[in-house]
């Protein structure tokens, strides 16, 4: 085998046509072997043994995509002072871009015995652990282009690839729970005409389900156990894991630009699968301890910030170069259109203290790149002062949990919380107007993945999560969930016709608000988890989604669809500025671009925002009153709304504000079921009084 020096960089596996270059980091080692993998288990070993800036690197001649390979690093195993090489372990590459096989959690994959934490273990891991893999990175892209749709014409739809697809009836079982599901014509027709915009799926980094979950029979669902930072996840490819999993990403991605969806990549940089001190040498632990992970005062041991039993140190050059090296790879050579960073917080700590000016935002401010795509952050982690919400930089977005707190408290009927809910319509102007964002910095959401569906939210007081074998005591427990009178399923005509219409409430009220809305895969089809609200670790129909029948239509479905469409044709539900709460200079309109009304029909005034029963209030949204100009310059013009919130129990008489407007239709009354489509009413005059019946609203248009 002829062995040629190669170069430092790029780092991990990269084929040229002719041959691979190899690159590894670790500061820790004395030596480095790569292992070239055989079919027969057998392996051949090749020292690297050129070095620049504690770079190994060597170029190999005619070594092929498919080749299965490892690394063994030989240098100090001292847990005390924070060190952890170990030759007997076979080691991933840190920068692989596919791996192949699993981890089945033989005691070899350990650096210890047990049952004996300091004893060190000597025991050659190979046979029971993953492999990284030579990938082809050669794609005919054709004329695929990042759509950039911009944030206030932006519908997130959350999914997983394989929930979603799983029970599928129109795709071909080989492909079900795949990429390839994904980019089929029968689900990118679905996300089409229920108008989303970008699909952001729930982690495709190669992850590994833990020791634990394995032993339980169960196994990590959601994915948030993370071991390759650039390898697509090998269970979603349908046909090879020796680097077909990257051609098959690439051909969803190219079927979802066509139709004009962006994919977006919930990514977790905050730590990786090797857990705490009692975890497995999969990777980093074993190439240099010290430079990835963050540690404690005792070096034995990792400081955790995010539940997992570990943090990357993100004061490490190193770690910083590996993400940013992932982002700008997933977007130069994988086309996606931007990540959802999972526990934000922790990527901010340098040492104790959430900064946002650490050096990660630093970096992704400049990066020419990164800095181009959707940037969202999932603002907290588990960590002292990790509850960030509206303090990330201006550059991002984030998950807005006080508009996800609010809209669930205000439709349950909690107290004093009108003039939150006020605020959290209109974008959280009080979280994001004083550094300069607008309200598309709000990702809004009602349900996401994590804690109850839209159906269960309004099924369930309590959690139900006996079926993962924690006792019920994972998951959240204060879910400002409401069950409408019944816990769980119900045959009781009068609570299920009211959590149909509270599900419409959620629906409805995330489309008419400012900011960047965000739905939960199969609450468009009222999916349920039956009560269980930490899904993690449910790998089977409790967790997929159930689609209807061929030619059936789910009603739910077909109201959400509407909404969307409803928020997608008028720029008064989307916009880029925050309001003025007056009558806007040069829209030629006296009304004010929004106004606050009692049900009465009279103008909010403060103690009506204070009052603690207060549960209802009329929103009137002027479409000659937008500030903000269209691409072009032009002046925007809409048609005006009015909505009519009523979370009381029971049915109250709203006024129509007499002076704005003359005549108004209702396009949407969350309370009927009848008709075609049955959420459309009758016209009414200024002045008039409607009875918008008990937890409804009323949206009422008067055109342009």
């Amino acid at each position: 085998m002829q062995i040629w020096p190669g170069q430092a960089y790029p780092l991990g596996a990269t084929y040229d046509g002719a041959g691979t270059n190899f690159a590894v980091y670790s500061e820790a080692a004395e030596r480095v072997e790569l292992c070239l993998l055989h079919e027969d288990g057998s392996e051949t070993a090749v020292e690297l043994r050129e070095s620049d800036a504690f770079v190994r690197h060597a170029y190999l001649p005619g070594i092929m995509p498919g080749q299965r390979y490892g690394f063994r690093v030989h240098g100090p195993y001292e847990p005390e002072r924070g060190q952890r090489c170990n030759s007997a372990k076979l080691l991933l590459d840190p920068y692989a871009k596919a791996m192949s096989g699993s981890i089945d959690w033989n005691e070899a994959v350990y650096g210890y015995h047990f049952g004996q934490p300091e004893r060190r273990n000597d025991l050659d891991s190979a046979p029971h652990t993953m492999a990284s893999v030579v990938v082809n990175p050669y794609f005919d892209w054709g004329d695929d282009r990042l759509p950039r749709t911009e944030y206030h014409r932006t519908v997130i739809y959350e999914a997983h690839v394989k929930g979603l697809t799983m029970l599928h009836p129109d795709l071909p079982e080989e492909l079900r729970g795949t990429y390839a599901a994904l980019g089929h014509p029968a689900i990118v027709e679905h996300l089409t005409r229920l108008g989303v915009t970008a699909l952001e799926l729930m982690p495709v980094h190669q992850f590994v389900t833990d020791h634990r979950l394995a032993d339980a029979g169960l196994t990590n669902y959601w994915g948030y156990n993370t071991i390759g930072f650039f390898a697509p996840h090998n269970a979603y490819a349908s046909w090879g894991d020796r680097g077909q999993q990257v051609l098959e990403f690439k051909q969803m991605v190219r079927a979802l630009h066509a139709a004009g969806i962006e994919v977006i990549l919930d990514v977790v940089y905050n730590h990786t699968a090797e857990g705490n001190h009692l975890g497995p040498t999969l990777s980093f632990r074993g190439l240099d301890n010290t430079s990835y992970y963050r540690l404690a005062d005792d070096p034995r041991y990792y400081m955790d910030t995010t539940g997992t039993g570990n943090s990357l140190l993100m004061r490490s050059p190193h770690v910083l170069q590996l993400i940013m090296d992932s982002l700008r790879y997933w977007v130069t050579e994988m086309h996606v259109d931007g990540f959802r960073f999972d526990l934000a917080a922790t990527l901010a700590r340098q040492f104790h203290e959430v900064d946002r000016l650490s050096s990660f935002f630093d970096l992704v401010q400049q990066d020419p790149v990164v800095s181009q795509v959707k940037l969202i952050a999932e603002p907290w982690d588990v960590g002292e002062g990790g509850y960030q919400v509206g303090n990330f930089p201006p550059l991002w977005t984030e998950w807005n949990g006080r508009y996800r707190d609010t809209v669930r408290d205000l439709w349950r009927g909690e107290p004093r919380t009108l003039a939150e809910f006020g605020y959290r319509l209109t974008g959280s102007s009080d979280l994001y107007q004083d550094d300069g964002r607008r309200p598309l910095a709000s990702i809004n959401f009602v349900t996401c993945h994590d804690g109850f569906t839209l159906h269960d939210l309004v099924s369930y007081n309590e959690k139900h999560n006996d079926a993962n074998g924690e006792n019920n005591r994972d998951g959240e427990s204060h879910n400002r969930s409401w069950n409408c009178g019944a816990e769980g399923e119900t045959q009781e005509p009068g609570v299920l016709a009211l959590r149909r219409r509270q599900m419409r409430n959620f629906a409805a009220t995330l489309m008419l608000s400012q900011g960047v809305p965000m739905l939960s895969h199969g609450d468009e089809f009222a999916r349920t988890q039956r009560g269980n609200n930490n899904a993690y670790c449910q790998d089977g129909e409790l967790s997929w989604v159930h689609w209807p029948g061929p030619g059936e239509e789910h009603p739910m479905c077909e109201f959400v669809r509407a909404m969307v469409w409803l928020r997608r044709d008028h720029p008064v539900f989307r916009r880029r500025r925050f309001f003025h709460g007056r009558p806007v200079e040069g829209t030629h309109d006296e009304l004010s671009d929004i106004a606050w009304f009692t049900p009465e029909g009279e103008e909010m005034a403060q103690q009506d925002w204070q009052e603690t029963h207060a549960r209802a209030l009329t929103v009137f949204l002027g479409g000659h009153a937008i500030s903000e100009p269209g691409p072009r310059g032009e002046s925007v013009h809409d048609d005006s709304f009015i909505i009519m919130f009523n979370a009381h129990n029971e049915k109250l008489e709203f006024t129509v504000p007499a002076d704005h407007g003359r005549q108004w239709r209702t396009i949407v009354d969350t309370a009927r079921e009848e008709g075609h489509p049955p959420w459309v009413g009758p016209n009414v005059a200024g002045g008039e009084v409607v009875t918008v019946t008990d937890r409804s609203l009323v949206v009422l248009q008067r055109p342009a």
